[in-house]
């Protein structure tokens, strides 16, 4: 699908409330789906990824159902069954359907084979086969990719320090934890997303935190109720592009605030943007807020490296756009991560936005952005594109973080431009254009 966008000459205007939290809508269903008793999910995200957990419970012997189409109900005994196709469990494009249930199946006493789409069994597995086996897992893969082989085996606890900071890796080993024999102790460099954590103490999992160390002890969850709050990663892209479309003012509502994935707000506050975060407020055990975002013209460039990275690694294809729109260098460090996403990020996100203009820079782990939007002018983005036609349509990789970052660009560009393959968005984000539509 050809996606052509122009920019805009009047600024987003009113108030949208943004979709539920993939992660935590993920989680909401595996955590519900193994913990003993009946709850109901409110505000169930709407994107496949989702879909895909929700279906591969269901084949392993859940009762969920919908009560409208954001409300599930979910009935568990808190043990699974094994069930599907010949045990083959279909996760589609869902990276972390298939780690995260990687962790959960490998401690069961049933066999079962995990498959992905042409894009998800291109992604690594090894981080988490590794893990897992040092646990006791037996688990055979294709050179490290889907589909993983994993045969049920009793597991035992391991202390386990990472050098890489992910939430889904250290998901997936607490996951395995929570039915394996005696402690599991996962430690990493900073401190990623914890909303596993948060959803296994809300839970009443026996799960302890210290600093950038959790431990969790074998223990049954018990089911309750679980509010979805509204995704700060869908959000980063009406941040920014109210940041940057001319004449912007709006609210976005429902915005969950957890300190472990709202380092764009952080960015944003360094690079001087104009956001305010009203109403805030606990649901869930997850933090949320309200979020007001004006135009600025104002932005400057900085440097995004270390601990900031687990906090928005899926924001910084949609911050290198601010980026373009700042004055000064914007530096990005320590992101190699990006490369193993559903496209090499650094790469793919350099090739394209050099097509329309943007002065951007690969590195090996991460990216530059050299700034400079024209006080007079006013453009950065889009100015190589000539006689407002389509030229070198960008290409989305099958990513549908790149495709709407790209989008976004779209908003500023002198002239129209056209995206490939944006039929991907749907993955994440089926309401993308209709929000954008919203605030027009």
């Amino acid at each position: 699908m050809l996606k052509t966008v122009k920019k805009l000459n009047k600024g987003l205007k009113g108030e949208i409330t943004i979709p539920a939290d993939k992660s935590i809508s993920h989680r909401a269903v595996m955590f519900s789906s193994i913990a003993k008793g009946e709850c109901i999910v409110r505000n169930f995200s709407s994107g496949e990824d989702c879909h895909s957990t929700l279906n591969l419970f269901k084949q392993l012997g859940v009762d969920i159902s919908f009560i409208d189409d954001k409300t599930l109900q979910i009935r568990s005994s808190g043990k699974l069954t094994p069930g599907g196709n010949n045990y083959i469990y279909p996760c589609g494009n869902s990276g972390t359907t298939m780690r995260l249930v990687s962790g959960i199946l490998a401690g069961q006493n049933f066999d079962s084979v995990l498959v992905g789409d042409e894009s998800l069994s291109k992604r690594p597995m090894k981080r988490i086969i590794e893990q897992l086996t040092l646990m006791g897992a037996d688990i055979t893969s294709v050179d490290g990719h889907a589909p993983l082989t994993i045969r049920g085996r009793k597991l035992h606890g391991i202390d386990y320090i990472s050098k890489l900071a992910s939430a889904q890796v250290k998901s997936c080993i607490l996951l395995a934890g929570l039915n394996a024999e005696g402690k599991t102790t996962f430690e990493e460099p900073y401190i990623s997303r914890d909303h596993t954590e948060r959803l296994f103490k809300y839970l009443e999992a026996d799960i302890k935190t210290e600093g950038t160390k959790v431990t969790i002890t074998p223990s049954q969850m018990i089911a309750k109720d679980i509010d979805v709050v509204g995704d700060i990663s869908s959000a980063a892209f009406f941040i920014v592009a109210g940041l940057i479309v001319k004449g912007s003012d709006f609210v976005i509502k429902n915005v969950g605030i957890n300190p472990t994935r709202s380092g764009i707000l952080d960015v944003v506050e360094r690079m001087g943007g104009g956001v305010n975060i009203l109403n805030k407020r606990l649901v869930s055990g997850e933090p949320c807020a309200d979020i007001r975002v004006q135009y600025n013209d104002s932005l400057k460039g900085c440097v995004i490296e270390g601990e900031d990275i687990p906090r928005l690694i899926d924001e910084l294809p949609v911050i290198a756009v601010l980026a373009s729109q700042a004055d000064g260098d914007t530096i990005v460090k320590n992101a190699e991560d990006l490369r193993n996403k559903e496209s090499d990020r650094i790469k793919c996100l350099v090739a394209e936005l050099t097509k329309i203009g943007v002065n951007i820079e690969e590195t090996p782990d991460g990216f530059i952005v050299h700034g400079g939007r024209g006080k007079s002018e006013g453009k950065c983005v889009g100015k190589s594109l000539a006689n407002n036609t389509i030229v070198q349509p960008l290409e989305s990789y099958h990513d549908h973080r790149l495709a709407m970052s790209f989008y976004i660009a779209g908003l500023v560009c002198e002239n129209e431009i056209a995206i490939n393959g944006f039929e991907w968005t749907k993955i994440s984000f089926p309401e993308f254009e209709n929000l954008i539509n919203q605030l027009l």
